[in-house]
This record gives C-alpha cells, sequence and structure tokens, in this order.
C-alpha cells in the first residue's frame, strides 16, 4: 500500500505557491473557503434540521452549488496546492453520495435496515471530518493528501 502524497503550500511571498505568481491564488483561496462554508452550511442544516447529516450534504442546495463551483473553477488551480482542495471536496462529496446509495440498498431488507442507520452515522461522521479538516488545512495555507497514482508499467 502507497503512502498519500501531501502537496505542501509554499510561502507565497516569496512567490512560490506552487508555480502561481504572486498573488495569482488569492481569488481561487477565497472560492475554496466559499466552497467549505457551503459544504459546513449543508452539513450544519443535517444536524440542526430533521435531516441526516449525509442527505443534507448530498442533497442540499449549498452542497450542489459548492459542488457546481469546484468544477467551473477546477482549471484555474490545476498543478497548485489548492488543487489538492479542490479534489478533496469532490471525493468527499460524491463518495458520500456513494455511500448514502449503498445505504439506499440495504434499506430494501428489513435485515438490512440497522446496517444502513450505521452507514448513513458513520458517512455524515466522516463528511464532517472531511469538512472540518479541509477547511483548517486551508486555513494554514496547507495541501491535502492525495493517492500516488502508481502505474503499471
Amino acid at each position: 500500500m502507497t503512502e498519500p502524497e501531501v502537496i505542501p503550500a509554499q510561502d507565497e511571498t516569496a512567490g512560490g505557491n506552487g508555480g502561481a505568481p504572486n498573488g495569482q491564488l488569492d481569488g481561487p483561496r477565497a472560492w475554496c473557503h466559499v466552497m467549505y462554508g457551503l459544504h459546513a452550511l449543508s452539513a450544519a442544516s443535517g444536524i440542526l434540521s430533521s435531516a441526516t447529516i449525509i442527505g443534507a450534504f448530498v442533497f442540499g442546495w449549498p452542497s450542489i452549488i459548492a459542488v457546481i463551483i469546484n468544477y467551473l473553477t477546477r482549471n484555474k488551480v490545476r498543478g497548485t496546492w489548492l488543487d489538492s482542495h479542490w479534489r478533496w471536496q469532490l471525493r468527499s462529496f460524491w463518495f458520500a453520495a456513494l455511500w448514502l446509495l449503498a445505504a439506499g440498498v440495504l434499506m430494501l431488507t428489513l435485515i438490512g435496515i440497522p446496517a444502513a442507520i450505521m452507514v448513513i452515522v458513520g458517512t455524515g461522521l466522516w463528511v464532517l471530518y472531511r469538512v472540518i479538516r479541509g477547511w483548517l488545512a486551508l486555513l494554514d495555507r496547507r495541501g491535502m493528501p492525495v493517492p500516488v497514482v502508481v502505474s503499471a508499467a
């Protein structure tokens, strides 16, 4: 098993922000804060309402808007340390959707209902972890771990 690679953010005042000139990542970093905020708003609505965290995260408008922003702006951060945050957020959303689908399939059987509830609760806690960890790393100007791609050749 390979260890994930962590892409560090370099000192932006020295002009070393992942290959981008000084100040070029200020706008994308602000968008990243907006996206984390939208995801956090969806998760919080799941905590504070009758919805589940994962349900509000996957089907809530704030998270859907964040995913749309993510796809529309991801080319601006390719090759920079912020690219890891874009990937982190998309993977969080799509894996949460996948686990929600798995819970839905488990709900189809009487025996699977307790397992589905455990999947929903576990994935909800995982979503909170991903949003909090990612946002804290962004505040510290650190990249997120990304899996190392191993080629077959």
